[in-house]
């Protein structure tokens, strides 16, 4: 049985995590039908953002993950997420009414992502970083889907795309809950800690893997919600070149799911924050160096750059949620993973709606070399020495 749990975790999170970008997914019809302006590609992916820092905000100070079977808290997550999705395809939605069920949708994410994460430390104490290699590359795919369900001609209208994540978010939900109880390294919080939000971060090794985690997420999210703008930037500097933009925005997402698999079996020799230095490094070359790539009337090397920088801007994820969940106390490690992840995906909101800004006010596409100041942040903060992974970088 134990054989199943990994697999059973992987395949719920994918189902689950189809939520995170499925209005993404649709952008082009959201606004065609309910008549919104460009810039609700920014506010939309906002919302979500903004949702799932206030679900793991209140997930946090309540210590939700710790207190609760864990399994529980995904399953009704996993609900109540699929059905606020599913009410963006009421015909009498407004931008108003749509940001709030993609806030909610957000909301109930938190409890999915860190959640999905801290029942597979319950039970993978040793090889975390493989586990959540893994778990995060199910996420990354997930997070894909929609634009992949949205490219193939399958004659699916914008509403079967919500209908069919929603559907997966609960098949997920439940297959977790009937399949994996409570994990043999998991201990159960006593009752709501409101101090730990701030008692956490009182770990010098967990505050070093935290900000190297938050310089990364500066990042990755404005650089997959600008993926299909990218595209479409480039082609109207080209004119002739003709992109599929959803299968290939599926691509340069879902290449990454592989990516994180790929640097946890690396950095059982690397080294967990060496591998997670390299990928951090490789993706802050891409942001500094996209103006030249976009310069080139070369589509085949712009996609192969974009499925490169698809897969560094995700290989160190795993990682760092390996290094945070190993620096922090057991009793509170649900809340911990919570906590950074709701900080984390606060800093994603500033980055998108600056890039968001930017691009209503220019058409350069030097805008995308601000998303290399998280991860020169992340880079300073990973080059600590961590006691818990004791010596060089190399640790």
């Amino acid at each position: 049985m134990k054989k199943l749990i990994l697999p059973v975790i992987i395949l719920s999170q994918f189902c689950c995590t189809s939520l995170w970008f499925a209005g993404n997914g649709v952008m082009a019809d959201l606004i065609t039908t309910f008549s919104l302006k460009a810039s609700a590609l920014g506010h939309l992916t906002s919302a979500v953002q903004f949702g799932f820092i206030s679900g793991t905000l209140s997930f946090a100070i309540l210590t939700i993950a710790d207190r609760f079977p864990p399994s529980r808290v995904f399953f009704f997550s996993a609900l109540l997420g699929a059905l606020f999705n599913l009410g963006v395809i009421w015909e009498g939605n407004s931008l108003a009414s749509i940001l709030g069920l993609r806030f909610l949708t957000g909301f109930f994410l938190a409890g999915i992502y860190p959640v999905g994460m801290k029942i597979a430390a319950d039970y993978y104490e040793k090889g975390l970083g493989i586990s959540l290699g893994f778990l995060v590359g199910a996420l990354v795919i997930g997070t894909a889907f929609p634009h992949l369900l949205n490219g193939l001609d399958l004659e699916l209208g914008w509403k079967s795309v919500l209908i069919t994540t929603s559907s997966l978010a609960l098949t997920g939900g439940i297959l977790l809950w009937m399949l994996v109880p409570n994990g043999p390294y998991r201990t159960a919080g006593t009752g709501i800690d409101l101090s730990a939000f701030f008692k956490v971060f009182r770990n010098k090794d967990f505050r070093a893997a935290a900000f190297g985690y938050f310089g990364h997420m500066w990042e990755l999210y404005t650089f997959w919600a600008f993926i299909p703008v990218m595209l479409s930037g480039y082609m109207a500097l080209h004119p002739g070149i003709n992109f599929h933009i959803p299968l290939l925005s599926f691509a340069v997402i879902g290449i990454g799911g592989f990516a994180c698999v790929i640097g946890g079996y690396l950095s059982k020799g690397l080294g967990t924050k060496y591998t997670a230095f390299i990928a951090l490094l490789l993706s802050c070359l891409c942001c500094l160096t996209s103006p030249l790539v976009f310069s080139q009337n070369s589509p085949l090397l712009f996609v192969i750059f974009l499925l490169f920088w698809g897969m560094v801007v995700i290989a160190d994820s795993p990682l760092f949620s390996t290094l945070v969940a190993h620096n922090a106390d057991s009793e509170v490690k649900g809340t911990a993973l919570t906590i950074v992840n709701c900080i984390g995906f606060s800093i994603t909101i500033l980055s998108i709606q600056l890039l968001n800004w930017l691009s209503q006010i220019t058409e350069s596409t030097t805008i995308y070399m601000f998303l290399a100041l998280g991860p020169v942040l992340g880079l300073v903060a990973l080059s600590e020495k961590f006691k818990h992974f004791p010596g060089s970088l190399k640790t």
